[in-house]
């Protein structure tokens, strides 16, 4: 919620796109899905404590394979969870036909702003905590370890929806290394080939080593889905009955 808030001042400051944006109907779409969100995420928070306890018992993953310091160890857990938990998850959301149904409803936002970050299948959010289990057992990450990054990935996450435009200097310098709000404005563009560029959350670096790093004109994106209901993008009930809905794919 700090997160949220701290990135909800900053679009006010700053906006990129007016008109439409703030309206109580689409907040309340948006952060209704958050609340699922949030109860998933207790459930395999459960599941993470666990996960933390088995492999420092049995001595799996990185930080328990190779001796290294502890900022050492922090920096590639880091970097291991935004690979497999954000950049691989997603590009999985985006390339599997069964996982973009699910996925389609985060891309149905016709206004992306900070409460979009979050906005996401109740089934969909489950497929990438499942991922984000993974990424434990491959680190093998303490527990401090794992809630320094999902501390970072939550903020980035509501950084990079919102609606707000960094001056242009800050954000290209930005973007050679970190996902920047421009950068994944492109990926909410309403159709291909934009929507299938700028996977990363945190790091810019594996959508540049992958190939699917994209820039252009900010100005020319619009957001929303050219498979989708634009109208009801604000629509409780239809979004979540819309991985179900065999009239609306990609």
């Amino acid at each position: 919620m700090i997160c949220m808030t701290l990135n909800f001042i900053i679009e006010g400051i700053r906006p990129l796109f007016t008109g439409g944006f703030r309206s109580w109907r689409h907040t309340r779409t948006n952060l209704a899905l958050l609340g699922t969100t949030m109860f998933i995420s207790i459930i395999f928070s459960v599941l993470a404590v666990g996960i933390v306890q088995w492999t420092a018992l049995e001595g799996i993953g990185l930080v328990h394979w190779l001796a290294m310091p502890a900022w050492l160890g922090l920096l590639a857990t880091v970097m291991l969870f935004d690979l497999i938990a954000q950049y691989g998850v997603h590009y999985i959301m985006h390339n599997v036909p069964l996982l973009w149904n699910l996925h389609m409803v985060h891309h149905s936002d016709t206004h992306v702003d900070v409460t979009t970050g979050t906005r996401h299948h109740p089934i969909d959010f489950i497929c990438r905590e499942i991922f984000a289990a993974i990424a434990l057992v491959v680190t093998g990450a303490p527990v401090a370890y794992y809630i320094f990054y999902r501390t970072l990935t939550i903020f980035f996450t509501y950084m990079t929806h919102a609606n707000v435009q960094l001056p242009e200097r800050l954000e290209r310098v930005m973007s050679y290394v970190f996902v920047t709000p421009n950068m994944h404005k492109f990926h909410h563009h309403f159709e291909a080939p934009w929507t299938d560029r700028n996977y990363g959350n945190m790091l810019s670096i594996w959508d540049r080593l992958f190939g699917t790093y994209m820039e252009g004109d900010i100005t020319q994106v619009k957001y929303g889905l050219d498979v989708a209901d634009d109208s009801r993008g604000n629509d409780l009930a239809y979004q979540m009955s819309l991985p179900f809905r065999t009239k609306e794919r990609k």
